[in-house]
């Protein structure tokens, strides 16, 4: 990968993109495309985003859950990356009209960490782990432009709007994933070596269901393995790493760029 400063700058400079991309997945394509890759390079029935001697790299911003098919099918053949950034903070940017003047700009409410990865493994957990795949989550700060409108909704509604574009303007850290393992890693080390999902929420500060998410996907993957129950609670217990296995946080790339 190219150092931190070449790096913003092709982010940067792929601010206009064409009608039928936002932004912001150019910039990601362009940030994972290593000297001597290819994009959109037709593979069969398949677009892929970047191709590098051999190996495919798919960039998406929407859920997992829609290209869970598509990557299954890959994996067959090919080793695959899956970028899938998750969004810290958004900037809502607001337009009189498309392409139009900005009227006002506010940072969202909402919050995304790094925790995201298991609200996304949700419907993507019967295809991570695989040999071939490997997952990659930046955190990312986004602006995202707006004008009013209804789009293709149904029903309308009073503060309807429409997106219009979306580019980011900061890129955190990168985490990769791919073993089940690697999840475990997201656990804080207070957690209990056995424990519930009430012990769970309260190590991650989570709310209940989310921790039963959490749970799920942890279980799904391989990542734990049920122990027995506490009340009405199953009771789970991380599986170690395999003996020998390269140590994932050493593998694991970390990049910050400062704007």
């Amino acid at each position: 990968m190219a150092a931190a400063e070449p790096l913003y700058s092709r982010i940067h400079q792929s601010w206009k993109s064409t009608p039928l991309e936002t932004t912001l997945h150019q910039q990601l394509k362009d940030l994972y495309s290593p000297r001597g890759s290819q994009q959109e390079v037709r593979l069969g029935r398949y677009r892929i985003d970047v191709v590098h001697r051999g190996r495919l790299i798919e960039i998406q911003h929407s859920g997992l859950g829609a290209i869970r098919d598509k990557v299954r099918i890959l994996l067959d053949d090919h080793d695959v990356d899956v970028v899938k950034p998750l969004v810290e903070k958004k900037m809502l940017v607001r337009l009189d009209a498309r392409q139009g003047q900005t009227v006002s700009q506010r940072w969202s409410p909402a919050r995304g960490d790094r925790l995201g990865v298991f609200q996304e493994l949700l419907h993507f957990a019967n295809v991570f782990p695989h040999p071939r795949l490997r997952l990659i989550t930046p955190l990312i700060q986004i602006e995202e432009l707006r004008y009013p409108g209804h789009g293709r909704r149904r029903r309308w509604r009073k503060n309807d709007f429409v997106v219009q574009d979306q580019r980011i303007t900061r890129i955190g850290e990168s985490f990769e994933y791919r073993l089940a393992t690697d999840l475990g890693e997201l656990l804080p080390p207070e957690l209990p070596e056995e424990f519930d999902t009430a012990q769970l929420s309260g190590a991650l500060g989570v709310q209940p269901w989310q921790a039963r998410q959490i749970a799920w996907v942890l279980k799904k993957t391989g990542a734990t393995t049920e122990v027995g129950k506490r009340g009405n609670r199953f009771v789970y217990r991380l599986v170690k790493p395999d003996v020998g296995k390269p140590d994932r946080k050493k593998s694991r790339h970390r990049k910050r760029i400062a704007t």
